[in-house]
C-alpha cells in the first residue's frame, strides 16, 4: 500500500490567499479566501455553486498559477462514466503484447512435462495484461498518482447523472481508486481538489457532506471594477467604470440570462478597441449583443435605456 504523502500547508491566513491570488489577477473577497484555505488545510474537496461566468473554473485555473503545479481537470457531461473520469486499457498496447507472448509459446513452454503445468506457466504471466504498463490514466488518476501536489477541477459535476456522484464519493472521501485488476490505487499527494456547479440540479447531501461549500454569485460594482481592472489595466478608467454601472443595473433586469464577469471584461475590451473614453449610449446599444446572449433581453435592455443612461441627454450628440 502507498502511504499518502501529506505535503505542508500552503497557506498560512485567508488575507495570503487573497494577496497570492490577486497577484495572479483574481480578486476574491475575504470569505472565497476563507473557503480556499480551510479546504487546503482540512483536506476537503470544495464545491463552489453559482451562476455561469462568475469565475468558479477561473478560480481552479489561478490556484494552479499560484501554487506553481499542474491542474488537471475533469470536464463533466450527461453520460460521464468511469472509463472517460479514472481510466482505461489500453486494448491495442494489450492485443501487441498477445501477439508477442504467442511468438514466443515456444519458449515460455520449453521444459514443461504436463498440461497442467504449461497451463500454470502461462497463467503466471496474466498479471502483465493488466499492469500499470497499460492503464491509460483520465484526470481523476492522474491526480492522484502525480509526483506532487496539483489541484483537482471537477467542472460542471451538475451536468453528470446522480448516480456519478456515488462513483466520486470513494475519491472524495479517502482519495483513493479500486482498480478491480490492480486493487486499491492510493493518492500519491492529496490533490486540493474544487467541484463546480451551475446548480443546473440539486447535488446529493452525500456528495455535499464530503465537500466544503462555497456560493459564488455575481460581485458587487466595487469588486467587479477591481476585477475588469486588474485584466485590462490600460483601459480608460471612466470607460471601465460606467461599463460595470451599466453591467450592475442589466443584473437586476428581468433577463434569460444576466451578464457574466468575462463579458463585462470583453464590453470595456471591445469598446477600447472602438477607441471609446466613456460609453456613449448609443453604441452601447448598438454592442448590447456581447454582454447579452438572447435577443428577448436585448429588447429589454433597449426598453430601459434611459434608465441605463440617466443621463444621456445631456451628453453632447
Amino acid at each position: 500500500m502507498t502511504q499518502v504523502i501529506t505535503d505542508p500547508p500552503i497557506f498560512q491566513t485567508a488575507a495570503e490567499v487573497q494577496s497570492r491570488l490577486r497577484a495572479h489577477g483574481y480578486i476574491a473577497d475575504s470569505r472565497i479566501a476563507t473557503s480556499v484555505l480551510l479546504a487546503e488545510r482540512l483536506h476537503k474537496p470544495l464545491l463552489i455553486e453559482g451562476p455561469a461566468g462568475c469565475g468558479k473554473t477561473e478560480l481552479a485555473k489561478v490556484l494552479a498559477q499560484t501554487l506553481d503545479t499542474d491542474l488537471y481537470r475533469l470536464q463533466c457531461y450527461e453520460g460521464l462514466d468511469e472509463a472517460k473520469a479514472l481510466y482505461e486499457w489500453a486494448y491495442p498496447k494489450q492485443l501487441l503484447y498477445t501477439q508477442i507472448l504467442r511468438d514466443k509459446i515456444g519458449e515460455l513452454l520449453s521444459g514443461t512435462s504436463s498440461l497442467a503445468e504449461a497451463v500454470a506457466r502461462i497463467a503466471s504471466h496474466e498479471d502483465a495484461f493488466f499492469s500499470e504498463r497499460f492503464l491509460l490514466a483520465r484526470p481523476l488518476l492522474k491526480a492522484l498518482r502525480a509526483p506532487k501536489r496539483v489541484v483537482l477541477l471537477i467542472d460542471e459535476v451538475d451536468r453528470a447523472e446522480a448516480e456519478f456522484e456515488a462513483f466520486l464519493l470513494e475519491v472524495l472521501s479517502d482519495f483513493q481508486v479500486s482498480i478491480p485488476e490492480l486493487g486499491t490505487l492510493h493518492a500519491r499527494h492529496m490533490p486540493l481538489v474544487l467541484l463546480t456547479s451551475n446548480s443546473t440540479r440539486e447535488m446529493t447531501d452525500a456528495l455535499k457532506r464530503r465537500c466544503l461549500f462555497l456560493h459564488i454569485g455575481y460581485p458587487d460594482s466595487g469588486r467587479e471594477l477591481q476585477i475588469v481592472r486588474s485584466r485590462l489595466p490600460d483601459a480608460p478608467e471612466q470607460l471601465t467604470a460606467e461599463v460595470v454601472r451599466v453591467v450592475q443595473a442589466l443584473r437586476k433586469l428581468d433577463l434569460k440570462k444576466s451578464p457574466s464577469i468575462a463579458e463585462t471584461v470583453e464590453w470595456v475590451r471591445a469598446l477600447t478597441v472602438l477607441g471609446q473614453s466613456t460609453l456613449d449610449p448609443q453604441l452601447a446599444e448598438e454592442t448590447l449583443n456581447l454582454v447579452l446572449k438572447y435577443q428577448a433581453d436585448i429588447e429589454t435592455a433597449r426598453e430601459q435605456q434611459k434608465s441605463l443612461f440617466p443621463d444621456s441627454a445631456a451628453r453632447p450628440k
